[in-house]
């Protein structure tokens, strides 16, 4: 005679509804002020109001600053990422520390360092403008330099939690059957860390479209040289709140488009 199982306890939500609270207030904070500004939006004058002047340079401008300095960004930021994940060299922890300066302090200040440094007072600034005539502030140079020097931190701290992730004993046993470090680095770890390198270059490029201290600081606020879709949103705030909203939404939905894209595809160590 078989014996009746006990019937089994209910599964109780492994959530506590406390926490389902404090989240959905969370996202309801972070949602509100998007679905304020679309829901604001004169959308019965939008191509009146993005058509008028300055407008187009200024898009123009921020999309190729952004790709200027992500591209820049990664080209410094990867390979720092690597040393500070696989190498151990004296200073790293306080390399990694100032890495994470120009993510805690505001932009200007970050702006004023770079005043101090490649201005045409600066340490360095001065020698650039006597020997090759290179003035980086008041210049869409000057604005790449800006907003790569923030956006560069996203790349680096993507990077170092993609390549710590990696397991090292495929590389080691590629490297026993003769691979060269090249061939390692190319055939096993750069296809490991793709998602998480896409990731890296995305977060750069929205956070170099968004920048607003440092480049108003650094490069001024120049219409067709230096003035990015933010700071003619800012001026337009003061003017025309209409025009404003609008240059917000045409900043910030492009933008969650896109983090939304590679955030979907990138779920492993180092995702956003």
């Amino acid at each position: 005679m078989s014996r009746r199982r006990p019937p089994s306890p209910r599964r109780r939500s492994e959530t506590p509804w406390g926490t389902w609270v404090l989240g959905l207030l969370g996202a309801f904070f972070l949602v509100l002020p998007l679905l304020g500004l679309v829901l604001r939006a004169p959308w019965g004058g939008i191509v009146e109001r993005l058509g008028r002047p300055g407008v187009g340079d200024a898009l123009r401008l921020s999309l190729i600053c952004a790709t200027a300095s992500t591209a820049l960004a990664m080209l410094l930021g990867v390979p720092l990422a690597w040393l500070l994940a696989r190498q151990r060299f004296p200073g790293r922890t306080l390399l990694r520390a100032i890495v994470l300066v120009p993510l805690l302090l505001p932009p200007v200040v970050s702006a004023v360092w770079l005043l101090a440094t490649l201005g045409r007072r600066g340490l360095l600034g001065g020698h650039l403008d006597q020997w090759f005539g290179l003035r980086l502030p008041f210049s869409t140079a000057g604005v790449v330099v800006a907003v790569s020097y923030v956006a560069l931190p996203f790349v680096v701290i993507t990077m170092e939690g993609a390549f710590k992730s990696v397991d090292r004993s495929v590389e080691q046993a590629a490297a026993t059957l003769g691979a060269s470090p090249a061939t390692v680095t190319r055939t096993i770890t750069v296809p490991l860390v793709l998602p998480s390198l896409a990731a890296g270059a995305m977060l750069a490029w929205a956070r170099s479209m968004g920048e607003f201290g440092a480049t108003v600081t650094f490069a001024g606020n120049l219409p067709g040289q230096t003035q990015t879709l933010p700071l003619a949103t800012f001026l337009a705030l003061e003017t025309d709140l209409d025009q404003a909203i609008l240059l917000s939404l045409l900043l910030l939905l492009p933008t969650i488009a896109l983090l939304a894209v590679v955030r979907g595809r990138n779920q492993g160590p180092g995702a956003l």
